[in-house]
């Protein structure tokens, strides 16, 4: 049996692209032949739009040949109340205990609650005697494994509150052959448990922050088998830092078009270039670069995300005492990285100076 796991995508509109991340998630999971397609929480941004969106989402949640589980998260946790519809193949886990039974899988779900410590403790012992011994269990989770080295932005825009914390200790004694978590947006994750099973964060499936960068993945997976990365195609944000060297002959236009070739046309960049140029050598003022650069990028990086750091230092580099020490260090035969280091150290010496 085949399951594709994923969470926090965070829908707020139809048809905007967190929308269409979901629809293409539908048919990769028709592609691969899914049996089971999992959302571990936060599918709404806020309750509200669940509200608004759930006409839509009855229509992509039919008729898929597959069934879909939903659990709620800390942004829609009472989107899910008094038994709303959403959809013909969806079932929605309120109950922890009350598992849904398919095939050789049992699926229990651990919805997010603002509880943390004994109380998640408690909920996670009365699993011990309720689970399968002749089928595999599932867990599907929404919060925090503080095992996991993460800082705030690895969840999104959450503030400092904790959200239902756990730790992998609190799933030692129970027969688990899978956790499958969300809330943590940045990446992929997977840890072993005692018992031979896997605590899987799949890392949100569209960037929902400039903060989660790098190309969007789901778990896809035979059950029985480990955790599976599946890459995506949706749009994510991609850090890209560029340094100008002032003693290179390439234009530092061309430079900057060479490094958006590497970048996958779905990224939205977040460009921060450094470094320094000789506006002198190249026949172009500053502003000017600034400007061709800003043409360049115009339908790749928005403009709070361009961080032109670099400086035109003509005049140092014309400057005779500058060119004596570059002679001289030229001699001496180091690597690059240490030239590069001690042509810093004297750019920057320079600059203070007022040369």
């Amino acid at each position: 049996m085949k399951i594709l796991h994923t969470a926090d995508i965070h829908l707020r509109e139809y048809e905007d692209n967190r929308w269409k991340a979901l629809q293409k998630l539908i048919e990769i999971g028709k592609k691969k032949k899914i049996e089971i397609f999992i959302v571990s929480g936060d599918l709404f941004d806020k309750d509200v739009n669940a509200e608004a969106l759930r006409p839509k989402i009855r229509e992509v949640f039919s008729n898929n040949g597959f069934k879909i589980m939903l659990i709620p998260g800390n942004h829609d946790s009472d989107s899910y109340t008094s038994g709303k519809y959403f959809g013909g193949d969806v079932v929605v886990l309120t109950d922890l205990n009350k598992p849904f039974e398919y095939k050789d899988v049992v699926i229990w779900g651990l919805p997010f609650e603002p509880i943390e410590g004994e109380k998640i403790l408690d909920k996670l012992r009365s699993l011990s005697n309720n689970l399968s011994r002749n089928k595999k269990n599932i867990l599907l989770y929404h919060g925090e494994l503080l095992d996991a080295f993460f800082s705030r932005k690895d969840f999104g825009d959450e503030g400092e509150e904790r959200y239902m914390p756990v730790k992998l200790s609190y799933f030692k004694d129970l027969d688990l052959d899978y956790v499958l978590a969300g809330h943590f947006h940045s990446k992929f994750e997977v840890w072993n448990l005692k018992n031979g099973g896997y605590f899987v964060y799949p890392g949100s499936p569209i960037s929902i922050t400039k903060r989660e960068t790098g190309q969007r993945k789901v778990n896809i997976f035979e059950v029985g088998e480990p955790p599976g990365e599946y890459s995506l195609d949706t749009p994510y944000f991609e850090e890209v830092v560029v340094e100008f060297n002032p003693f290179s002959s390439k234009n530092p236009i061309e430079v900057i078009k060479e490094e958006l070739k590497r970048v996958p046309p779905e990224a939205n960049i977040i460009l921060t270039i450094k470094g320094y140029i000789n506006c002198e050598e190249i026949k172009v003022s500053e502003t000017k670069v600034i400007k061709q650069i800003e043409e360049i990028i115009k339908d790749r990086c928005n403009k709070e995300d361009f961080k032109p750091e670099f400086k035109d230092i003509h005049t140092i580099l014309e400057d005779d005492l500058f060119k004596i020490f570059v002679k001289k260090l030229e001699k001496k035969g180091y690597d690059k990285a240490r030239k590069k280091q001690l042509l810093d150290v004297a750019i920057k010496a320079m600059m203070e100076a007022g040369l």
